[in-house]
């Protein structure tokens, strides 16, 4: 549960989140029998892309044949205004399934989303490497955050999930080296952590409002972050593997 960053740290921002979890979801995906979904850098910036374009009340035409075209997220400042489903609160894509961190904002607004982000990525997917069949494992899974624990905690654990593919002690307890932990973290391009640090990833996929509320910012992210790797130790309550 993370005992020691429970008793450190807790009361210094309790007052911060405690109103902001109120229908925040964890959700997840993976490959069928595990398979990777994301095979080379195209694939991740494919997926992000989606996470920002298809996070709209409209329906998205063409997508494929725009991000073959020019395969970056579309400038804001160029296109009409979004009527936005959810808020993207946190992300991580990992070979082989993906972890968000949803808060909707119409009504069905996360089974929206997850509809389009699946389908959407299976389309492209089936379609450049020429397979057919289901991509996904099921649906898709997801929890609703209920208590103030489990939501200050999901960021983190979605943001080291990284760590399986260098340090994959970490679930155990059995960092040997935070410091190592945490630059690796820094190199992973996948993931929505290093926006919370500061660094101009994907911002327009994301609504850093919430968290950078909860943590203080960047600096006070930081210094979570630090902390956790210390003290990690993962609560069965925000794992939702599978």
């Amino acid at each position: 549960m993370l005992q020691p960053v429970d008793n450190r740290l807790a009361k210094s921002i309790i007052h911060r989140y405690t109103a902001k979890m109120e229908n925040v979801y964890h959700t997840l995906n993976r490959g069928v029998e595990k398979r990777e979904i994301f095979l080379d850098k195209q694939d991740y910036l494919r997926f992000v892309h989606n996470l920002y374009e298809f996070n709209d009340e409209e329906r998205v035409q063409n997508s494929i044949k725009i991000f073959r075209t020019d395969p970056k997220l579309t400038d804001t400042a160029a296109r009409k205004k979004r009527k936005t489903i959810v808020d993207v609160l946190a992300f991580c894509l990992m070979p082989n399934h993906y972890h968000l961190m949803l808060s909707p904002r119409v009504k069905n607004g996360i089974p929206k989303f997850m509809s389009k982000i699946n389908i959407g990525y299976a389309k492209y997917f089936n379609q450049k490497y020429e397979r057919e069949g289901a991509l996904f494992q099921g649906r898709y899974k997801k929890i609703l955050l209920t208590d103030n624990t489990h939501f200050l905690h999901l960021p983190f654990y979605i943001h080291f999930n990284p760590l399986d593919l260098s340090h994959p002690e970490w679930r155990e307890n059995k960092i040997g080296s935070p410091q190592k932990a945490l630059e690796f973290l820094e190199s992973y391009k996948w993931s929505s952590h290093l926006e919370y640090l500061g660094a101009k990833n994907y911002g327009s996929v994301l609504n850093r409002k919430v968290l950078d509320e909860v943590f203080d910012g960047s600096a006070g992210y930081k210094k979570l972050v630090e902390t956790y790797l210390k003290y990690i130790q993962v609560d069965s309550k925000v794992s939702l593997e599978y």
